[in-house]
């Protein structure tokens, strides 16, 4: 690669301060085969390291479901509502901490933030099987979700450091399809593990717990070493490469003339008072209602559907399901970044899970309800990729997707919080409140993705007629202030 894969052409708005999204854009000419070698060397560097962190950040939040069934409530006596409550424990703190962390993140770098949160939530799995009563459980879930809380919107603010609006769709969806994964792996790692005679002085359930959260520390080392903050300090890219990196980034940003800028409390409410910030928020909620219910409870599910086969067999029904929504998280994603579409996305998702609960509730065969579960696994785990890029693609500064991303993930968690008692002891073994829950969730998600797609249509028209008008307005502001209006800027234009 050469100086000349990165061509300056022209430079907007230096005199009158007006620039627009389409001037953005053709501020910069690339080399695509530069600019492709240069996407396929960020791949290699940075998302194997993503991959492997959130892979065991779910699996030591969802482990406890599979600690269950092999004896964890009645080793530490739970009765009634405990284990409920034991869940909602970690949702608490970690709704409390989303945006903090977000911010922290921004302010210390998401190369060592990441890490460090890894090493942390590492330990308080290791904890969680070391515990002997139910309060000190919920004490070490709550920990858990106060450090688990930066994970998921960090990473994608971390992503969006390096990847255009459209890629960041189908990385989005390489890291988050580990949810899915995690169940699949966290269900055959725990068959295995339960398969050991002892680990140390530990037996039983306990040693998923150890063994998993021993695993998790490693990785957080080894993430200090191979994640790379942003592409200015990467020491695995050239001087060109870095320019490049940087500019392609900055090219789809109305009026910014930097990727990375300083934190600007405006633009974090800027993030947070968004209209597709807020009603992709709200479809992130409906969302973790049934992802995080199918990871918490799916276990149990499978052992009301097949009360008679061993744990090891129920361990192992709930690949497949798992299996399944890890295919379909990365395939939506894919289609998505080569289209640049994510709202139609959401639209079409939501009908493949509200059929699996129609299904539950309509029916106890055992072969339909477990045949329910692939439809909603489908239907539900691309969600986290394809509103975490809907809310990166409408923001426009570095501290506004900041706050957005953060904001969204916390709604997300509000819905996970939700899920821990959308299956509730007495409404076994079919669970009618809890599938009827999700499948008013699957179609508020339906309905709200519409309206809203609908919407951004509109406001686009809108924007294109008033935009000559509103463009002599802006002549007598400055650059820095043109920067701070974000969205708001007359060039701006929805991303459905």
């Amino acid at each position: 690669m050469t100086v000349d894969s990165v061509t300056k052409v022209a430079s907007v708005g230096q005199t009158d301060h007006i620039d627009s999204e389409k001037d953005a854009s053709a501020e910069f000419t690339y080399d695509r085969r530069a600019e492709r070698r240069l996407r396929n060397k960020i791949d290699l560097m940075i998302m194997p390291t993503i991959c492997l962190l959130y892979l065991f950040c779910f699996i030591d939040r969802a482990n406890i479901g599979n600690a269950r069934i092999a004896g964890m409530d009645m080793d530490l006596g739970m009765k009634g509502f405990d284990y409920n409550a034991t869940l909602s424990m970690f949702y608490v703190s970690y709704i409390v901490f989303e945006m903090p962390s977000n911010v922290l993140c921004k302010w210390m770098g998401p190369g060592w933030f990441l890490p460090l949160l890894t090493v942390l939530f590492g330990i308080c799995s290791i904890g969680s099987g070391l515990v002997q009563t139910v309060p000190q459980m919920m004490g070490v879930r709550f920990l858990l979700g106060m450090f688990e809380a930066g994970m998921l919107p960090g990473i994608a603010y971390y992503l969006s450091r390096w990847y255009r609006r459209s890629e960041l769709t189908f990385r989005l969806g390489l890291y988050l399809v580990n949810g899915p994964l995690a169940g699949a792996f966290g269900g055959l790692l725990a068959s295995a593990i339960l398969q050991l005679d002892r680990v140390g002085g530990v037996t039983g359930w306990r040693m998923i717990f150890v063994i998993e959260g021993i695993v998790t520390v490693g990785l957080g080392i080894i993430g200090f070493f191979t994640l790379t903050d942003r592409p200015e300090s990467a020491r695995w890219l050239s001087h060109e490469e870095k320019k490049l990196s940087e500019e392609r980034v900055r090219s789809e940003r109305v009026a910014q003339t930097k990727v990375l800028d300083k934190m600007d409390k405006k633009k974090l409410w800027l993030g947070i008072f968004n209209p597709i910030t807020i009603s992709t928020s709200w479809i992130f909620l409906f969302c973790n209602v049934t992802v995080q219910g199918l990871g918490f409870f799916l276990p149990t599910i499978v052992r009301t559907i097949y009360p008679t086969h061993s744990l090891t067999e129920q361990q192992l029904y709930t690949v497949p399901p798992y299996a399944v929504g890890s295919f379909v998280t990365l395939l939506l994603p894919f289609i998505s970044w080569r289209m640049d579409r994510r709202q139609l996305f959401m639209i079409l998702s939501s009908p493949l899970g509200m059929i699996g609960y129609i299904v539950f509730l309509s029916t106890t065969n055992q072969s339909a309800r477990y045949g329910a579960t692939f439809l909603i696994a489908s239907s539900a785990f691309s969600l986290g990729a394809l509103t975490n890029s809907q809310v990166s693609a409408n923001v426009v500064s570095d501290t506004a997707r900041s706050s957005a991303i953060g904001l969204n993930v916390m709604f997300g968690n509000i819905g996970g919080l939700i899920s821990t008692w959308s299956f509730l002891p007495f409404d076994g073994p079919n669970y009618p409140i809890g599938n009827g829950l999700n499948l008013g969730t699957q179609s508020g998600t339906l309905i709200l993705a519409s309206i809203m797609l609908l919407w951004m249509k509109r406001d686009n028209v809108r924007r294109e007629r008033v935009e000559p008008e509103e463009l002599v307005r802006l002549q007598n502001m400055s650059a820095s202030e043109q920067e701070d209006l974000d969205w708001k800027h007359p060039s701006f234009r929805w991303r459905p």
